[in-house]
């Protein structure tokens, strides 16, 4: 484990809890997500910096909250859509809707993906790994969906390589402010060492707290 990762948060001890509590807290918050992601040009920033590493013709996006990042590249690829919220999902179907674009989108777990094996040339998730309450399993579904060749595009917080001490307060902050049921930060080259596959590590914001990682299957 690098220096930077080895503050990474524990895994929840009740799972199923840790998934009923976050779901439920998205549900009651999926207009004010939608409003802070319309108002918060920073957020809309950090991930739209995934778009460049997507590659078709088809890619799912795993957790796509009410849709924003789907309405700038969804009419490129074939592209389908998975998240765990109906309220967030109801959200984005109507958004894509009005914008004409198509996208196959379905309720589903991050743990047990409704997709066979190797369907896609890249998977998406933004901002949703650090809040599953099995990081490892999560990312051994995206790996079992990913073809050979194709790529994961994670962006997501974790504590600053370098250090940086406001990086570094502010996942403290967010473990602390949603260790109840949220945040969980967690080894991410270890994660990917344990499916093998080859990661790049871009801080990408947040004084080094936000990273964009571009794992490929061999």
């Amino acid at each position: 484990m690098t220096e930077a990762n080895q503050a990474s948060s524990g895994e929840p001890e009740n799972k199923e809890k840790y998934k009923r509590q976050f779901n439920a807290f998205y549900s009651s918050f999926a207009g004010t997500y939608d409003l802070l992601i319309k108002g918060i040009p920073i957020w809309k920033n950090w991930i739209i910096k995934a778009i460049p590493f997507i590659r078709g013709p088809r890619v799912l996006e795993v957790s796509f909250g009410t849709g924003y990042l789907l309405t700038q590249y969804s009419d490129l690829f074939e592209t389908y859509a998975v998240d765990y919220n109906a309220a967030m999902a109801a959200m984005a179907r109507k958004k894509l809707s009005a914008r004409g674009v198509a996208v196959q989108m379905q309720i589903g777990d991050v743990e047990r993906l409704p997709y066979c094996d190797e369907a896609f040339d890249t998977v998406v998730n933004t901002m949703a790994l650090s809040s599953y309450p099995d990081g490892a399993r999560a990312l051994a579904e995206m790996f079992r969906v990913l073809r050979k060749g194709g790529r994961i595009v994670i962006i997501d917080f974790g504590y600053p390589k370098n250090g940086n001490p406001i990086g570094a307060k502010i996942i403290k902050y967010l473990e602390k402010f949603e260790r109840g049921f949220g945040l969980v930060i967690r080894d991410m080259e270890g994660l990917f060492e344990t499916f093998d596959l080859k990661a790049t590590d871009e801080e990408i914001g947040g004084f080094g707290s936000v990273h964009l990682y571009v794992a490929e299957k061999s």
